[in-house]
């Protein structure tokens, strides 16, 4: 029914608009954990809530719709999402990975995969020959993160996948800044794409979910054996709350992304920031090949201020922001990278990323931008000349 229409009308009318038995406008929570069997030799299409359960499955089926994928799969986080598909690789396999992939990914391609003997390589995935350069004979998947967290950069992910097709690898792309309503992974030649649906997805920081969604049924087959063998499966009640928050998704977006472009130039603007890292501004290094595989460049912005004195007194006088770990909330959310969403990282490896002690980045939220800018002033002001 839903593919005739746009992305913004395919969030609120899609085959679980009404419950069919009841006709009740919301999707039902089955919170059964098992479910009775009427026949000893065929069992009906759910026997255990693990394996599968008609709340979680209609989040998954809504994901896979919205990502023009085949198939979906819900998970307890992001990270079991990711974790969950990077059960996918085999021992002596090697990742070619984003440099500047969040702290959670890093840490569990560092410190976790590494002991299952699967290496990797990070490396800057906006220079392709850098990214040739890192490829191995044994080189399986090319992991990418864009736009990265927290630096924002861009890679083309055509160019990525086409790269690793060539070399018979599969491409994952988190696609957690941006969502289906602005950037299509699939569709641009990725396998898989990952959420971290406690984001933008659900978008109220009140639930903590993951998503994946394929693109090749036989690969989908591969991860539902995965996600029903590892079992980080998403409840029922988060499941109903993640589509729940997706019938706002373009709303949200709408709002938040022009404020964000408002916010970033204002930033811009301001002497006591030293660099203001968005795609959407014209002097972005990838302001081009953001423009060409994305509708718009996010409503995340990181800044670098001046230096830590001016970092710490900003910090303390700003209002409106929450000072939180995520992104992708209703409420504006600051966060401090070196001690937040990078603190898995070692010191010296964020440097050597530029993820300095003055870096902040803002996930854009529905409050007026012109508040915001007045707060972000008057904090600034506070600073001692």
């Amino acid at each position: 029914m839903s593919n005739q229409y746009t992305f913004q009308t395919n969030l609120l009318h899609n085959k679980h608009k009404f419950d069919p038995a009841t006709g009740g406008v919301s999707v039902p929570i089955q919170h059964a954990s098992t479910f009775h069997q009427n026949d000893i030799d065929t069992f009906g299409k759910y026997d255990y809530s693990r394996s599968g359960n008609p709340t979680r499955e209609a989040l998954e089926e809504v994901i896979a719709e919205l990502e023009e994928g085949c198939r979906g799969f819900a998970f307890s986080s992001g990270m079991a999402a990711i974790s969950t598909a990077f059960l996918l690789l085999s021992k002596d396999d090697h990742v070619v990975i984003s440099e500047d992939v969040y702290g959670g990914t890093f840490r569990m391609v560092s410190q976790v995969l590494i002991r299952f003997g699967i290496s990797h390589t990070f490396v800057d995935m906006t220079d392709l020959e850098a990214i040739k350069q890192a490829i191995q004979p044994n080189t399986k998947l090319f992991y990418v993160e864009t736009p990265s967290n927290p630096l924002l950069k861009v890679t083309d992910i055509k160019a990525v996948s086409d790269l690793a097709k060539s070399h018979g690898a599969l491409t994952f792309v988190d696609n957690t800044f941006l969502t289906p309503a602005i950037q299509k992974p699939l569709a641009l030649g990725a396998d898989i794409v990952l959420h971290s649906a406690t984001k933008f997805l659900s978008g109220h920081s009140d639930v903590v979910a993951g998503l994946a969604v394929v693109k090749d049924p036989a690969l989908a087959e591969r991860l539902y054996f995965l996600q029903n063998s590892f079992g980080a499966v998403l409840g029922v009640q988060d499941a109903w709350l993640v589509l729940r928050g997706l019938k706002t998704l373009h709303v949200r977006l709408e709002h938040s992304v022009l404020a964000a472009e408002r916010l970033a130039n204002f930033f811009k603007e301001h002497p006591l920031v030293s660099k203001v890292y968005y795609p959407g501004l014209a002097d972005h290094p990838q302001y081009d090949i953001q423009r060409t595989q994305a509708s718009s460049a996010g409503a995340v912005l990181s800044f670098e201020l001046k230096n830590e004195a001016v970092f710490r007194t900003f910090v303390e006088n700003v209002k409106i922001p929450v000072f939180a770990v995520s992104l992708g909330a209703v409420e504006s959310i600051l966060s401090y990278p070196a001690k937040m969403s990078h603190a898995a990282m070692p010191e010296e490896e964020r440097a050597q990323r530029g993820i300095t002690n003055s870096l902040l980045r803002l996930s854009v939220g529905l409050e007026n931008p012109e508040d915001l800018i007045k707060d972000f002033s008057e904090a600034l002001d506070k600073v001692k000349q």
